[in-house]
């Protein structure tokens, strides 16, 4: 998969900005839950809610600018925004693109290997 830090193209920042949202979501669960507890703590929530929320826009940023450079069609540009929206889905997108031919260098060198007999 390569270096997971190195955002030198549009795919490679889509992956991980993908990863860190999701990241964030446990982040932010981990945080309603804590709010809830019998004596609430409520700082996470605030802590978590806004960095999720900044990491969530860069995404869809992100997205928005592949849709343009990678010439994506609606469908794919649809499921990248949606996949922000469900908890952990950002994953999910982001194999499905790979695999599909949707993230240009990626989906090139991180294709499926093909089973031979």
């Amino acid at each position: 998969m390569g270096d997971i830090f190195d955002l030198s193209t549009v795919a490679k920042r889509v992956r991980f900005l993908g990863i860190l949202e999701a990241v964030t979501w446990v982040f932010l669960l981990t945080g309603s839950v804590l709010k809830r507890l019998p004596e609430p703590i409520t700082w996470p929530v605030m802590v978590f809610g806004m960095t999720h929320g900044v990491v969530f826009v860069l995404f869809a940023i992100t997205c928005l600018i592949a849709s343009r450079e990678l010439e994506w069609p609606g469908k794919t540009t649809l499921l990248a925004l949606a996949s922000a929206i469900v908890p952990f889905a950002t994953i999910a997108f982001e194999r499905w693109a790979i695999r599909t031919g949707q993230l240009g260098e990626l989906s090139q060198a991180g294709g499926p290997a093909v089973a031979r007999s």
